[in-house]
């Protein structure tokens, strides 16, 4: 694992709302659900406005017609490869740049978090995250992916590996690893049983 100390030169900061997934666990669109009052990839999306110079939605395509023209999309333009789709595609429209990652199924994600992942960035590493607290293993999806990752997360669609966590688990010596301060904010709501869950903690925090 990369040391925790940081380059003082930072690249620009851009938000991505993975939101082109086909949620078919969940049997309906997790982009859409209302956790807090409004769809969330909109929410996902204002929420990062607070932290990132400029903030996109990823889409298929076809789901570009349907979000709101308040909010900027960058449509597929990688195909058959879930959610690494969505970040090549964010870097082939802005390669210079570094992307902060967050899938639209996050819905305890809070400010502090990203912030908490932001102030712990080191641009010196492919990419700073969070080790899950459910596997231990690197969390790809609440991530800031620097322009130095381009090249090698093209290579690993080159080879057909499709999968942002294995980069990560590969690249380990070149990847800064945090702990989560709460790590329940970090829960994934992909399953009928998982929102669920999902509303219990929040009606707790009401």
């Amino acid at each position: 694992m990369i040391s925790k100390e940081q380059n003082n030169t930072q690249t620009e900061l851009y938000g991505l709302v993975l939101a082109g997934g086909k949620s078919t666990r969940m049997g309906h669109d997790k982009s859409i659900i209302k956790w807090h009052g409004i769809e969330q990839h909109y929410y996902m999306a204002d929420m990062l406005k607070n932290i990132c110079k400029d903030v996109f939605i990823s889409c298929r395509p076809e789901q570009q017609n349907e979000i709101d023209l308040q909010y900027k999309t960058i449509p597929d333009t990688y195909t058959g490869a879930g959610p690494l789709s969505g970040i090549l595609s964010a870097f082939q429209a802005h390669p210079t740049v570094a992307w902060l990652v967050t899938a639209c199924d996050l819905p305890l994600l809070d400010l502090s978090t990203l912030k908490y992942l932001i102030a712990h960035r080191n641009t010196n590493a492919i990419a700073t995250t969070f080790e899950s607290p459910f596997d231990q293993l690197p969390e790809p999806l609440i991530t800031i992916w620097e322009p130095s990752g381009y090249e090698i997360l093209l290579s690993f669609f080159a080879d057909n590996i499709t999968c942002p966590r294995k980069v990560l688990i590969r690249n380990n010596e070149r990847v800064n690893i945090l702990k989560a301060q709460n790590p329940e904010t970090l829960m994934n709501a992909n399953t009928p049983g998982d929102a669920e869950k999902v509303k219990e903690i929040l009606s707790r925090h009401q």
